[in-house]
């Protein structure tokens, strides 16, 4: 991993410890879908049972990202973090080894739940690891690059693991990593002082928030097989629609709420959340139809797709690091815009895609979403960490990752939808051009986002 990026940092173990936890987590994403048709051969579940083993996983994953923020703030990131860890890979073993589709389904929303608890812990943690602002832009442009490659190499690795060794394998291969990531945790990963953590925790917020996140993620995943006006999408909907007004109510009423209203009243904070949903809602709906176009149009199998999407996933290795470094040279907000840009016309160039269109005619547009992504999301997350005070790192971390996870869910319902009314070709353009025009507006708000000042007196109380 490319861990020399960070050579003036007190140390690269803590990041390696992170980083390979949140590896597992984002690769679980992408990695289970090209195992989905032997799934469903070997356990002999119908299409129903197998969504649910892609999308449960999201739904708690999404659902309960603020809660586990919330928690890291007060219990502190790195008993939090191990717990995420520990769940995670001992539900892993448990997917590996079911023995019927609904037990598989329930382990997948255990990993989920796992994962909520790692990935704002992870990011409190690695700035609390990187003092140093340079070093800890730097850091983050490694994390940033983990989350790129990982999602984008999901289908490549899944291919293989099926074609090798089976679907069960690609849970089995997360529970060496994990047990790899909580030794290297405990050993090098140092905890905050109980000092910088908050005390109490509201509840009734934390489950207003579950359910407002959850009941959204619900319908944006059942959208694509019911369709938008269908019972299940507007009960979610309805659902979300009273719960997250109830929370931000609770919250304003609360003496330590879990996220403060003046953090996100700050536009420095705010406008990287903006663009944290933008960024991954064209990245993953554009994930989630070109390998359907490569497989249906093209005719490719699962590791020809994957391998045929290698230029994307190899592009986040270079421009995440790159972006760090920017980040801690000249500011956020300059691999922000660049990358924007670069990604938005990497999405705008999927327009070229057609029935009989070659394949070396799409290298461009892959490698240049690839690189525009990973050039973003690292100096995203360096924007909103920075904006925040030190103990609300978990809940600063907990909002930019449970609105990507919502841009994730908004971009593969819509381009499911797109493809499903139009057709594949005509759905792929319909996201590109949508997906292209979402990364250049967050590359305009980003231009006009106030810069940060040189000290930072937020409060942590609102």
């Amino acid at each position: 991993m490319a861990v020399t990026a960070l050579h003036r940092s007190p140390g690269t173990a803590p990041l390696l410890a992170l980083c390979l936890g949140y590896f597992l987590v984002v690769l679980d994403v992408t990695v289970v879908t090209v195992a989905i048709p032997p799934i469903g051969d070997d356990l002999r579940a119908g299409l129903p049972v197998l969504q649910w083993i892609v999308d449960g996983y999201t739904l708690t994953f999404a659902g309960l990202l603020l809660t586990g923020g919330g928690l890291g703030d007060r219990l502190g990131g790195r008993r939090v973090f191990l717990a995420g860890l520990g769940m995670f890979t001992v539900a892993s073993a448990g997917c590996g080894f079911a023995p019927s589709a609904g037990v598989l389904v329930a382990f997948r929303l255990a990993q989920g739940v796992g994962a909520a608890l790692m990935v704002p812990a992870s990011l409190s943690l690695l700035r609390h690891a990187y003092p140093d602002s340079g070093a800890r832009a730097r850091a983050f442009g490694v994390w940033g690059m983990v989350a790129g490659v990982a999602a984008g190499a999901g289908p490549v690795l899944g291919g293989f693991l099926v074609s090798v060794a089976g679907w069960r394998s690609v849970f089995f291969v997360n529970v060496p990593f994990g047990v790899l990531g909580l030794v290297l945790t405990r050993r090098y990963v140092s905890a905050p002082a109980a000092a910088d953590r908050r005390a109490g925790l509201d509840v009734g917020a934390q489950t207003m928030g579950a359910l407002g996140l959850g009941g959204l993620t619900w319908a944006l995943i059942e959208s694509g097989e019911h369709g938008w006006v269908s019972l299940p999408v507007l009960g979610g909907l309805g659902v979300s629609a009273l719960a997250l007004p109830a929370f931000v109510l609770l919250e304003r009423r609360s003496r330590a709420p879990m996220v403060p209203p003046a953090l996100l009243r700050e536009r420095r904070f705010s406008g990287p959340v903006v663009v944290g949903v933008l960024l991954n809602l064209g990245f993953y709906g554009l994930l989630f139809a070109v390998p359907l176009y490569f497989q249906r149009i093209h005719g490719l199998g699962a590791l020809p797709t994957g391998l045929a999407m290698l230029p994307m996933a190899m592009m986040p290795m270079f421009s995440s690091p790159l972006g760090g470094r920017l980040a801690a040279r000249s500011g956020a907000w300059v691999p922000m815009a660049y990358g924007l840009v670069i990604g938005g016309a990497g999405l705008l160039g999927w327009l070229v895609a057609g029935t009989g269109t070659g394949y070396w005619a799409l290298v461009a547009p892959l490698m240049l979403a690839g690189f525009g992504t990973g050039l973003t999301m690292p100096a995203a997350t360096s924007a909103v960490m920075e904006a925040a005070p030190a103990a609300l790192s978990g809940a600063a971390s907990a909002v930019l990752n449970a609105a990507r996870q919502t841009g994730s869910a908004i971009g593969v319902a819509l381009a499911g939808t797109f493809i499903a009314h139009g057709g594949l070709v005509s759905g792929l353009h319909v996201h590109a051009v949508i997906g292209g025009l979402g990364f250049l507006v967050g590359a305009a708000l980003t231009v006009l986002l106030p810069r940060p000042p040189r000290t930072r007196p937020l409060s942590s109380r609102s």
